[in-house]
């Protein structure tokens, strides 16, 4: 099937072919010929990258009256940033068609200017919803003559609170329209839209609903919370030509983790709502240029982005929302291009990851942290790729060889090679040094280690030698003990909020936790450990007295827990009759 058995007229084909358009993609192979010669509206299932934009364009600009100076066409997007990539797509393909005007119009830029180019006269508007209301209300925008109406990422648009705008938008527009929406997944919002605003709609899948992209490979790795961070690290530096983003959840983790890269000597920049659209258009300039290599962003700052060619997306934490995680990792492997979606996890996330793997029918692959050795050698094997392609000049090279050669004569090759790695590696051989393996390693007993080892701990916890492990902290941290556990309902959420209380000062980070029956130990930093027992001195957990100290390598806290809870309720219960002996006095 070639762009013109589709239907596309000539002008467009001549700017397609230029542009380096050869076979239509599955969408537009679909949907081009139902917007040209068919009746009908359409919901098109496709994920971001797959060729939407060219698959409504052409279509949209075919069927656009250029002797009439009204707005005929009407799209909507999420984002300022992709309602300018669709009006520069348009531009491009309507090169030979000069007397077609397509304007953007969108937030945080010069309303003013805005209304200027639109009453000189428009055929097609791009719009984000909030600015487009605006000027309706203002009457600088009339949509009586829109034969067509695209909502773009219109899963996005609903995430991002657009219901109200898309609702009040559709009410400007004629009923006789055609209307065709773009959603990478299918929630109930986008079902209301289509049997309250649309005619016999159409569904046109590409793929599967809510599916990851084909060409993504899912990949995990499960460390400890604390080590977040160095495994971040360790999978940037496995991957020597990266470009990707790395989502987190909030604007404080953005900025942070993207300071830390920036200060760490990593080419990564922060995208997040707390930046004003100067600054934004900054960052996205110098990621798209590829001067920025890692974007670092929250998904509401990453909305609508639409960069090419990333490599990877990686996931510092899962997002509560799957359809989320569908957004993401389809900004990678797109047009037909292979891609990494990689989530970095701790034991806790476990069951989140399942639930992403039902959904979108994929299998994550579970991958050991890449270790000092492997990096180093993919590190060295990426130079040595470099210097074999790069091009010499020899004619302004031969000046300057003579002398160096001089210099250098006494080196063997071998000598030299080493020279020239010892002095591009430097910091990364310092750096990974003795580094240790960060693997999480689930140490829960199987069901035979359960019914083969001597006895049982208090109450049925486990035998002694695993109650050691747990005693046992991570490298630089300090263990814990609390005499709460998940019998008194007491959870690592409880834990977090009770130190958020209880302490002052600089905040704490937190590593392994391990919930017990009747007790808990945590990990710390040995700096923090004196402070956290200070502050949990005196606390209570429903009404429980909270007893903590710095675990002891060889205390049996299986037991003493139990007689500490005894101990404990008995001085509380003493301590209590006191008090009401002396009110009644």
């Amino acid at each position: 099937m070639t762009f013109e058995e589709l239907g596309v007229s000539s002008p467009l084909l001549r700017a397609i072919e230029e542009l380096g358009f050869e076979v239509p993609m599955p969408v537009q192979e679909k949907v081009i010929p139902h917007l040209l010669s068919e009746d009908g509206d359409v919901v098109a299932l496709a994920q971001t990258g797959t060729g939407k934009t060219a698959a409504f364009g052409l279509p949209v600009i075919q069927r656009t009256d250029c002797r009439r100076n009204v707005p005929q066409a009407l799209i909507l997007s999420p984002t300022r940033e992709l309602c300018l990539q669709i009006a520069s797509d348009l531009a491009d393909f309507s090169k030979y068609i000069p007397e077609l005007k397509v304007i953007p119009v969108y937030g945080g830029s010069s309303i003013e200017s805005q209304i200027r180019a639109l009453r000189q006269g428009v055929q097609i508007i791009v719009a984000t919803p909030g600015r487009l209301i605006d000027l309706i209300k203002r009457g600088v925008v009339k949509l009586q003559d829109v034969h067509t109406v695209v909502l773009d990422e219109a899963d996005e648009m609903l995430n991002m609170g657009f219901q109200e705008s898309i609702d009040e938008i559709l009410t400007h527009v004629p009923d006789d329209r055609k209307m065709l929406m773009f959603s990478a997944t299918m929630p109930k919002e986008i079902s209301r839209i289509a049997s309250n605003y649309m005619h016999d709609p159409v569904e046109i899948v590409v793929g599967s609903r809510n599916e990851g992209a084909e060409n993504v490979r899912h990949i995990y790795y499960m460390v400890n919370a604390r080590d977040k961070y160095l495994a971040l690290k360790r999978v940037v530096d496995n991957s020597p030509d990266i470009y990707g983003i790395v989502f987190c959840r909030t604007r404080r983790d953005t900025q942070e983790i993207a300071e830390n890269l920036i200060r760490d000597g990593y080419n990564a920049e922060a995208l997040h709502g707390d930046l004003s659209q100067q600054q934004r258009d900054i960052v996205m300039k110098k990621f798209r240029d590829k001067v920025t290599r890692l974007l670092v962003a929250t998904d509401v700052a990453a909305r609508g982005l639409d960069v090419d060619n990333l490599s990877h997306v990686i996931n510092y934490g899962l997002p509560e929302d799957t359809s989320v995680y569908t957004h993401r990792s389809g900004r990678t492997g797109r047009a037909g291009k292979t891609g990494v979606s990689i989530a970095i996890i701790h034991s806790r996330e476990k069951g989140k990851l399942r639930e992403i793997e039902r959904i979108i029918g994929k299998t994550f692959e579970r991958r050991e942290v890449p270790t000092p050795e492997h990096i180093i050698e993919k590190q060295l094997y990426n130079l040595a790729d470099r210097i074999e392609r790069t091009e010499v000049d020899e004619e302004a090279m031969e000046k300057y060889t003579p002398g160096v050669l001089k210099k250098l004569g006494w080196l063997t090759s071998e000598d030299l090679v080493k020279r020239v790695l010892s002095l591009e590696f430097h910091r990364l051989l310092d750096y990974y040094k003795d580094a240790p393996k960060i693997d999480f390693i689930d140490e829960k007993p199987s069901r035979k280690d359960k019914k083969g080892k001597e006895g049982k701990g208090a109450r049925g916890e486990r035998p002694d030698n695993a109650d050691k492990d747990r005693r046992t902290a991570s490298k630089g941290m300090e263990r814990i003990y609390i005499n709460a556990g998940k019998r008194d309902g007491f959870y690592a959420g409880n834990l977090i909020e009770m130190l958020n209380k209880n302490l002052s000062g600089p905040r704490v980070d937190v590593g392994r936790i391990d919930l017990m029956p009747s007790y808990s130990l945590f990990d710390v930093k040995k700096s923090d450990a004196k402070r956290v027992v200070g502050a949990l001195k005196g606390a209570d957990f429903l009404g429980r007295h909270i007893y903590s100290e710095i675990a002891e390598a060889d205390k049996d806290y299986a037991h003493a827990s139990t007689r500490k809870a005894r101990e404990n309720a008995l001085a509380f219960g003493m301590e209590r009759a006191s008090r009401k002996g002396k009110k009644r006095k």
